[in-house]
């Protein structure tokens, strides 16, 4: 298996309405989409839709809910072994209110997404022969990251944490620098440096503070601005592609994707950044979530174009 996401999985269910819906008020909206969702889950989506083999590590509920996530990340390319049904607790969901601006209000209920464990890891341990890359995210318990982190090590595979959500637990520079690379947005980077990447000089000063913990390859997200990279490889700014952005919500995650697929095939971090900054910027150009990965023919064509 070149890449192995361990992390989240939900049923997403988003609402559209003209405006969200005062206390105590009951709006009638105008149409509703359920699909799947969850860091980690969007993540194995989109290394598979770029034709890397993919397993995933996550946890669903005996429920209709987990068995539409199976059969929808199915289809997708995810191999889904390590994908396990809780029978106590339920499947994750997202209820996603959204107006006729764009805006959005999120509930999340993890549901069994809590439950995955270092024993689940190391029942997943087959998965992990032939590992290039491990992916992981902060929507499920860290000690399971831990044990796929240690496991990973003792094959010889690199290690990505997209640090989202912010941490809620203290997170030392002994603990930095476990991972390979950290992948920050600039709200994700000011928590976990103190420092506000509002420029580019702020986005360096941020990730030369991640990479003095012994990080190799800090990686501070801009948005619009771009990518901003810390490494001994390659230490500088890499400009956005240029695209028609409708929905940024697939972004990250595909940025995330994208990395993984490019540092299991074995690319120079300037160009394995740019492979992965041109992932995300597409998923701008489509609405959704693990719908909005792009193909791996749509990405090197932004490249050669952009």
């Amino acid at each position: 298996m070149s890449v192995l996401v361990i992390g989240s999985v939900n049923v997403d269910i988003v609402t559209y309405a003209d405006r969200a819906p005062r206390p105590g008020e009951s709006l009638t909206g105008h149409s509703y989409q359920m699909v799947p969702g969850g860091k980690g889950a969007n993540q194995a989506v989109a290394v598979a839709r770029q034709g890397q083999a993919v397993s995933f590590i996550g946890r669903i509920g005996a429920d209709s809910f987990g068995e539409f996530i199976r059969a929808r990340l199915g289809t997708r390319g995810v191999n889904l072994d390590n994908l396990v049904v809780d029978a106590n607790l339920a499947t994750g969901i997202a209820v996603i209110g959204i107006d006729a601006e764009g805006e959005n209000a999120i509930t999340v209920i993890p549901g069994a997404n809590t439950a995955v464990s270092e024993a689940q890891v190391v029942a997943a341990a087959p998965h992990f022969q032939g590992l290039k890359v491990l992916l992981a995210q902060l929507e499920h318990p860290f000690p399971a990251t831990l044990k796929a982190v240690e496991m990973a090590r003792a094959v010889g595979a690199r290690v990505i944490l997209d640090p989202a959500p912010v941490p809620t637990f203290p997170f030392p520079a002994a603990t930095i620098r476990l991972f390979d690379a950290l992948t920050p947005n600039e709200i994700e980077t000011e928590a976990l440096t103190g420092i506000a990447p509002i420029d580019l000089e702020a986005a360096a000063a941020a990730a030369r503070r991640l990479a003095d913990t012994g990080l190799p390859i800090a990686v501070v997200k801009l948005g619009a601005r771009g990518v901003y990279v810390d490494s001994a490889a390659f230490r500088g700014h890499v400009p956005p592609f240029k695209v028609k952005a409708i929905d940024t919500v697939a972004a990250g995650d595909c940025f995330n994707a994208g990395f993984a697929v490019a540092l299991a095939e074995g690319m120079p971090i300037e160009r394995a950044i740019r492979y992965a900054a041109a992932s995300g910027a597409l998923a701008c150009t489509k609405a959704g979530s693990s719908d909005a990965a792009p193909t791996r023919a749509e990405v090197e064509a932004l490249l050669v174009g952009g």
